[in-house]
C-alpha cells in the first residue's frame, strides 16, 4: 500500500500545478527568467569598461543628438553617446535591486506593525492605524518625492523613501488577515496551552495570514521599478549615465519626437528602454496574478 503524502506536500503540488497550468503565469515566468539570466550574465554579455564602476554606461563623445544602431552600438546610443545596449543589460540588475530592496523593506516594516495592530488590538492597534492612516493622508508619489528632495538626490534616496511610504498598504492587509484569525479556536487554543504571544504570531498567525500580502508584493515590485523610473525621469535619481532605465528615458526626453521630415527618426532611444520597463513589470504583474488565482480560497477548488 502506497504511503500516503503529507498534506502539505499534497497542497504545495497542487498549487504548482495551478499555477503551471495558467498560460499567463508562463508566460510571467519565462518573462522573469530571460531578465534573471540577463542580470546574471550582465558582466559578459557587456563587459565593463571600468569594473569598479560597473554601472556608468560608456559613451564616445559628448554630442547631444543619438546615433543609429550600428555594429558597434547595436542598440544605437542616446544623448551624450551612451551605449543604450550596456544600459539595457545593467539597467537589468537597477530594475531588480530597486523591486527587491523596496518590496523587502516595505514588507519587513509593514509585517511588524500589521501584526502587531492585529494581534495585540486596543491600545497598540490605535497608535499603528492612526499613524497609518496619516500616512494615507499624504499622496505616495508626493511623500516620496518629499522625502528624496529632503534628504538629496540618488537612486538610494529613491529607494529608501519609497520603501518608507510603501509599508502602509501592507499593515492595512495584513491587520485585516489577522483579525479574522485570532479569535480561531486553534489560536485560542494555543493561548490556553500557555504557548507564548511570539511563538503564536510567529508560528501559527503569521503562516496562515501572510499569503495575500505576499502577493500584493509581487505586483508591487513592478509598480515600484515604474515609480522609479518616473521620479529618475524628472531628475531625482540616478546620475546622468547611470544605467537605469527611467535615467536613460530621460537622456532621450529631447528626441521622443524628431525632426518635422522624420518623427521616428530617434525611435531607438525610448522604445527600447520603454519596452524594458514594460516587459520586466508584465512579468512581474502576471506571476502575481497567478500566484493570486492559486492561492485564492474561491477559485482554489474550481
Amino acid at each position: 500500500m502506497a504511503k500516503e503524502q503529507h498534506p502539505r506536500i499534497r497542497e504545495l503540488k497542487y498549487t504548482l500545478t495551478r499555477i503551471f497550468k495558467n498560460p499567463a503565469a508562463i508566460i510571467g515566468f519565462s518573462l522573469m527568467a530571460v531578465f534573471v539570466f540577463i542580470a546574471a550574465a550582465a558582466p559578459y554579455l557587456a563587459p565593463p569598461q571600468d569594473i569598479n564602476r560597473p554601472y556608468m554606461m560608456p559613451h564616445r563623445g559628448f554630442s547631444p543628438t543619438p546615433k543609429p544602431p550600428s555594429a558597434e552600438n547595436i542598440f544605437g546610443t542616446t544623448s551624450g553617446q551612451y551605449d543604450i545596449y550596456y544600459g539595457i543589460i545593467w539597467g537589468t540588475r537597477t530594475a531588480f535591486v530597486i523591486g527587491i530592496f523596496v518590496t523587502g523593506v516595505a514588507l519587513l516594516i509593514g509585517v511588524t506593525l500589521g501584526t502587531s495592530a492585529g494581534y495585540f488590538g486596543g491600545w497598540v492597534d490605535e497608535i499603528i492605524m492612526r499613524f497609518v492612516d496619516i500616512m494615507y493622508a499624504i499622496p505616495m508619489l508626493v511623500l516620496a518625492m518629499a522625502i528624496v528632495v529632503a534628504f538629496g538626490r540618488g537612486l538610494d534616496k529613491i529607494m529608501w523613501a519609497l520603501a518608507l511610504v510603501e509599508w502602509r498598504v501592507y499593515v492595512r492587509l495584513l491587520r485585516a488577515e489577522i483579525l479574522t484569525l485570532r479569535e480561531r479556536d486553534f489560536i485560542l487554543a494555543a493561548k490556553t496551552m500557555g504557548v507564548s504571544d511570539v511563538v503564536i504570531m510567529f508560528k501559527h498567525i503569521l503562516p496562515n495570514a501572510i499569503y495575500p500580502v505576499l502577493i500584493v508584493a509581487s505586483l508591487n515590485v513592478g509598480s515600484m521599478v515604474i515609480t522609479a523610473a518616473f521620479m529618475s525621469f524628472i531628475g531625482l535619481g540616478a546620475p546622468k549615465g547611470y544605467s537605469d532605465w527611467g535615467q536613460m528615458v530621460a537622456l532621450a526626453r529631447n528626441y521622443i519626437v524628431g525632426p518635422q521630415d522624420d518623427p521616428l527618426k530617434f525611435w531607438y532611444t525610448v522604445v527600447i528602454p520603454g519596452t524594458a520597463i514594460v516587459l520586466f513589470v508584465l512579468a512581474w504583474n502576471l506571476i502575481g496574478d497567478a500566484l493570486r488565482d492559486a492561492f485564492d480560497p474561491k477559485q482554489r477548488r474550481r
